[in-house]
């Protein structure tokens, strides 16, 4: 399948309502598990001193605020009020991650400075790896079904909480070898690590970046639109 036919193969109208309904559903979820997420990870943050946890808390929090932001456009009806928010909502998903970047940054190089040594954190290993779990799937779901329907801003939700699947893969890794072995830099570094993930997302998602196709009422888009829209050249490879 080239991409111009990718992009010209919308979904018809029912099809459409259920992908909607699909992620709406998909937001809920990944809205109540990053609630108990954050409050687990910057608790045992706090207790621990660990940037890399309070960091990893903060995306959490963050990735509320997304999903938050896709439910306010999924919740419209009417198509039309849902293209009219993607743009706001890839904003919103674009600043957060940039917010989360920023402050995770200036903690790391404090922490690695000296002025502070993240401790053990048994429970940070725990919701490290229950997020490396679960999180894989959420994303692949959102991810397919936004893909699907068009919408930019499903997609880079769904990278926002793929986001969550590597940073617990590298906080867990930290905290592993911090508890291990005693190497206190290991936190902040993989705190380093997750910053520089989140600034490529928040340009990704400030960019509009994501695969869209065009209604099913529509022929093939424009390639000036098609790049307006967000559209990738790689849909249909699954980039």
């Amino acid at each position: 399948m080239t991409a111009e036919t990718a992009i010209g193969a919308g979904p018809s109208p029912a099809r459409h309502e259920v992908l909607a309904k699909r992620i709406r559903l998909l937001v809920a979820a990944t809205i109540t598990y990053n609630v108990i997420e954050a409050v687990v990870a910057i608790t045992a943050g706090r207790i621990a001193s660990s940037t890399a946890l309070i960091g990893f808390g903060l995306d959490s929090v963050i990735e509320v605020s997304s999903a938050a932001a896709v439910a306010w456009q999924f919740s419209a009806r009417e198509h039309a009020v849902r293209e009219a928010r993607e743009k706001t909502t890839l904003r919103i998903i674009a600043v957060s991650f940039f917010v989360l970047a920023a402050y995770v940054t200036v903690d790391a190089v404090r922490a690695l400075t000296g002025t502070g040594e993240a401790e053990r954190s048994v429970l940070g290993i725990v919701i490290a790896a229950l997020s490396l779990a679960i999180m894989p799937f959420l994303s692949a779901a959102q991810r397919t079904a936004g893909r699907e329907l068009g919408s930019a801003s499903a997609v880079a939700d769904s990278k926002q909480t793929l986001l969550c699947t590597y940073l617990s893969a590298v906080l867990l890794i930290g905290l592993v070898l911090n508890a291990t072995l005693g190497w206190y830099w290991a936190d902040p570094v993989a705190a380093l690590v997750i910053a520089a993930i989140a600034l490529k997302e928040g340009r990704d998602a400030w960019r509009g970046k994501g695969c869209c196709a065009a209604p099913a009422a529509a022929g093939p888009l424009p390639a000036s639109e098609a790049e307006a829209r967000g559209c990738c050249s790689g849909c249909d490879r699954g980039e």
